[in-house]
């Protein structure tokens, strides 16, 4: 580095320097973070490329309530914190052994050096993102292997929103990331993509932390095309190992009546493999929950909708779940849409509540080899005479369904065993869907969980 770079480095800390003591100075009131800190942030990939460096200095401006954070909004004192955001984060630590050098005139040039040198560097890995969360940020949770972002509507935390999270985790993240999302309600669309592993949505209630959106099938996406039935979910998610508690999702659009078309607005998909969902809520109308595809574990969960409100082809168990009807005049709980013998795929329903207002089938032939099992539930008198709807007109899938009832009760449990091919099954043929084996969950589910 020849002698007038090294002068146009220091002249470019120099002036930096100033500017945060200018700012410091017209904004006394500002809430400021002790800066044993140095932050070196980089954004690539917008119109306007900008860099700032923040060096020798003894505070620094904490960020105003409604940024939207381009690094890391929690910082770990007494380290050297370098965020290059490009396309993805690279995340980067020092220990406070570099400050007393960094404060002299060649410690600055060389942490300016160290940067350029860094900006020219290859993306961080996964790996490397989750060494520095796991050294530095101040939201480890316990001994295992967690790290917690915070989500605040009211700006209290590291982002404003959902997806501003999600976006933060690196891809082909190996460690747990819970995202804590207190309470309030969250008027967005979310998406978790399937290179983000490892996620969970932790909300401060069912009734407390709410996501929600008002997408129908009929509405169209930014291309003019129709979204269609999958595109509507409020949230989706297409990652392996997602967890969600005590958490909402809604899809605010209106209930259509039987034979109206276009009015699907689900609230939630799931598309990923070994997803827990513990004490969430999931409100809609037409198609609610996307039980999409993957093995899926449902727990005291809450489902409320009108016609096919849990539908897809998962291999999923719902356990101590209220399954509510708001249809007018009639609707249905689940479809389910196994389509060859060979999947393993279909729906349990074990010690649930079936309630609600209109009357219902609990379950519909949406593929032909269908399979959906209730067992230990009780049925409100709620439930459409016959019980279940084959979906097809020409009665074929009536012979190769696969639809079940064990040791069910209630005033409605006569109409759910109203038609000869839906089958009350014994112990043995009941046994495979009675526990988390259905899912395979001893290879996945943790042994705490319920």
């Amino acid at each position: 580095m020849g002698p007038a770079f090294g002068y146009q480095l220091s002249l470019l800390a120099d002036k930096t320097r100033r500017r945060l003591d200018r700012w410091a100075g017209q904004h006394p009131k500002r809430n400021k973070l002790p800066l044993d800190v140095i932050i070196l942030s980089t954004q690539r990939g917008s119109s306007t490329s900008r860099s700032s460096i923040l060096a020798s200095h003894s505070t620094l401006p904490s960020l105003p309530s409604n940024s939207s954070r381009p690094w890391s909004a929690s910082f770990a004192p007494k380290t050297l914190f370098l965020s290059l955001c490009c396309s993805s984060s690279l995340s980067l630590s020092l220990s406070r052994l570099l400050l007393p050098t960094i404060r002299s005139s060649m410690g600055i040039l060389a942490s300016l050096f160290l940067f350029v040198f860094l900006l020219l560097a290859p993306r961080t890995s996964a790996c490397e993102f989750n060494s520095t969360i796991r050294k530095h940020h101040h939201h480890r949770l316990g001994p295992t292997e967690q790290y917690a972002l915070v989500v605040d509507a009211n700006g209290s935390g590291d982002f404003l929103s959902v997806q501003e999270a999600v976006d933060f985790i690196p891809e082909n993240n190996t460690k747990r990331v819970v995202i804590q999302i207190n309470a309030g309600s969250y008027i967005e669309k979310v998406t978790v993509p399937a290179t983000k592993p490892y996620i969970t949505f932790q909300g401060a209630g069912r009734d407390e932390t709410v996501i929600k959106w008002h997408d129908r099938a009929s509405d169209r996406g930014p291309s003019g095309q129709q979204l269609r039935t999958y595109k509507t979910a409020s949230v989706t998610v297409f990652a392996n190992n997602f967890i969600a508690r005590n958490i909402s999702f809604k899809n605010t659009a209106p209930a259509p009546l039987p034979g109206m078309e276009g009015w699907q607005a689900a609230a939630f998909r799931i598309s990923g493999d070994k997803a827990y969902f513990f004490g969430c809520g999931f409100y809609g109308a037409q198609d609610t929950l996307c039980d999409d595809a993957g093995r899926h574990y449902f727990k005291d969960c809450y489902i409320e909708g009108s016609i096919d409100f849990i539908f897809g082809n998962g291999r999923s168990m719902y356990k101590d779940c209220q399954l509510h009807s708001i249809a007018e005049p009639f609707g249905s709980i689940a479809a389910q849409n196994r389509n060859s013998p060979c999947e393993k795929t279909g729906f349990a329903f074990v010690n649930c509540r079936v309630t609600g207002t209109g009357k219902l089938y609990v379950g519909r032939a949406m593929g032909r080899y269908s399979r959906i099992v209730f067992a230990y539930t009780h049925f409100d008198d709620v439930v459409i005479p016959g019980g279940w709807d084959d979906w097809d007109p020409s009665g074929n899938k009536r012979k190769t369904v696969f639809f079940g009832v064990y040791k069910c009760w209630g005033p409605g449990v006569a109409a759910v065993r109203g038609v000869a091919w839906a089958r009350e099954l014994d112990y043995e043929t009941a046994h495979p869907f009675l526990a988390k084996s259905f899912v395979n969950g001893r290879h996945w589910l943790s042994p705490s969980d319920p």
